[in-house]
């Protein structure tokens, strides 16, 4: 039989409405998606520039944990494939987070339109249509936006993210860890910026010198450099990140009453213009929620799946420690099962070691304008296992809403490459109003707990009490006599009771927290 030729699928009855002949090339692509278990419905092949709907495209729920990318050039359909992807899993009861960065994934929560698009584009995949919205909660970073505030600690994010956050290098990053070792020893408490720039400072300062020198391997050069980036850092307004209540990461594996999965929806807009901040507080939730979740092995759904937008940003500027540190977390939390996909323009934007680690594959159309262009293109091809298609043609013409697919089967194995014609989201394919969201992040019962900001004393009370306490002098035995030394400021914290206890309770646990994530970070006390 030629490969023009054609067959039909063996169970295919002779009869009017049967289901039509499919070339043999589309036929062995669609066996390779023909799941026994729960899947996601993705679309149907696109074949010889036809779409056939009786090849439908999934993903085996249980490889989701697998992780992901979904990729391809502005304006190709990327963000409305998170929200289907999205639904589905919400409505198999497995919860989400999805970063907003453009602030147009709030309509998840509404029912979507039935407009003539995308009736047209239900009718051609055979999607049993209908508008849905969704079990959505609204978050924002330390409550710069409409949502919930979602802060962490300066302890607990740790020197090696917080060293991304700043622009420090390699071994300002080491240093930047020594000095939150010495906090921890002395018993104070890094819970928001201005306790950490305390510290600094005093440890720059005329009376913390000696303490400096004692730390070793710490330069004063080098702690002024982190005191002036820690400076400037807080005059950008970014203060409001970090501090307490800390969000516990476990809010997001909730569902909702009617045992769909609650979809956390991070938004983002707002610090759209400090990019390393957001990227990195992702890294920060997705290392919290490593820490806290026990080994489960493989599953059969994921406890969440994490969708981590302008994926590009998070590794720009990165130093190899911290690409190790990504990598790794990648690797491993797939034990605790979590799915995380990343979402960027190009794979190239992502390392090739975390590429490697990506079984699932949705790559939205490219652009070959310049050199640069067809050398990334060559490069995606390369990725991609052998396929029945020309690559590089086709991810040059696909049009918005199609995009190239292959995932891992059942039994982990690679499926065929398939171009696909995307289903459309059942929720609203564009934003709520601001009226809306408020009206949710209101009635949450995490708004309560997170709202507010608290204060509680930490390292800059301290350090502040203790420069503030009056000296204490002894009165010269006889005239002319030598004054008695006076006690230091960090004589003074040490020498204090309350410090005795803490070092006691805090410094020994937190300790050895700090040293056990993979970040640098520590596991919060619940």
């Amino acid at each position: 039989m030629s490969d023009s030729e054609t067959v039909r699928p063996a169970a295919a009855p002779e009869t009017p409405g049967s289901v039509p002949a499919l070339p043999r090339e589309a036929l062995e692509i669609a066996a390779g998606y023909a799941f026994a278990g729960p899947a996601l419905d993705l679309g149907a092949l696109l074949w010889d520039g036809r779409c056939l709907p009786d090849a439908q495209i999934r993903v085996p729920l249980p490889m989701l944990t697998r992780h992901g990318l979904v990729a391809g050039a502005t304006g190709t359909g990327k963000t409305k494939t998170l929200q289907l992807i999205a639904e589905q899993l919400s409505a198999q009861g497995v919860p989400v987070f999805l970063a907003d960065v453009k602030g147009d994934l709030s309509g998840v929560s509404a029912p979507g339109t039935g407009d003539d698009r995308v009736r047209g584009r239900a009718a051609e995949v055979r999607q049993p249509w209908s508008p849905a919205g969704f079990p959505v909660e609204f978050f924002a970073l330390g409550g710069l936006g409409h949502g919930i505030p979602v802060r962490a600690t300066i302890t607990s994010f740790g020197p090696v993210l917080l060293s991304k956050v700043l622009g420090l290098n390699q071994t300002q990053e080491q240093s930047l860890g020594l000095i939150f070792h010495y906090a921890d020893t002395k018993g104070l408490e890094l819970f928001d910026l201005k306790d950490l720039r305390a510290v600094v400072a005093f440890l720059t300062s005329d009376e913390g010198r000696a303490e400096l020198k004692r730390i070793g391997g710490l330069s004063t050069a080098t702690a002024g450099v982190i005191l002036r980036s820690l400076t400037a850092f807080e005059a950008q307004g970014m203060a409001g990140f970090f501090g307490e209540p800390e969000f516990a990461t476990g809010d997001f594996l909730r569902t909702a009453a009617d045992g769909r999965g609650i979809v956390s929806v991070l938004e983002l807009p707002a610090v759209q213009d400090r990019p390393r901040l957001f990227s990195t507080f992702l890294m920060w939730l997705l290392a919290d929620l490593f820490h806290d979740l026990p080994e489960v092995g493989d599953v059969d759904r994921p406890k969440l799946v994490f969708f981590f937008d302008e994926a590009h940003l998070l590794f720009d500027g990165a130093s190899k420690a911290f690409l190790d540190s990504i990598t790794q977390t990648v690797r491993l939390i797939r034990s605790k099962g979590v799915g995380v996909f990343f979402v960027t323009q190009s794979p190239k934007d992502v390392p090739s070691d975390v590429l490697g680690q990506l079984g699932n594959r949705v790559q939205h159309a490219l652009r070959a304008f310049t050199p640069d262009d067809q050398k990334a293109l060559k490069a995606t091809v390369r990725t991609f296992p052998d396929s029945a298609y020309d690559l590089e043609e086709l991810l040059t013409t696909l049009g918005t809403g199609e995009a190239v697919v292959t995932v891992l089967s059942e039994k982990g194995a690679p499926t065929p490459v398939a171009a696909t014609r995307l289903r459309a989201p059942r929720s609203l394919m564009g934003p709520v109003d601001d009226a809306a969201v408020d009206r949710a992040v209101q009635g949450s019962s995490l708004y309560g707990r997170y709202a507010q900001a608290v204060d509680r004393e930490s390292a800059y009370e301290k350090l502040t009490a203790a420069q503030e306490r009056p000296r204490k002098t002894r009165a010269p035995a006889e005239r002319g006599g030598a004054a008695e030394r006076e006690p230091t400021l960090v004589e003074q914290v040490v020498g204090s009771g309350m410090f005795k206890s803490l070092a006691r309770s805090v410094g020994t646990q937190l300790g050895r927290e700090i040293t056990r994530s993979l970040f640098g970070t520590a596991r919060r006390r619940r």
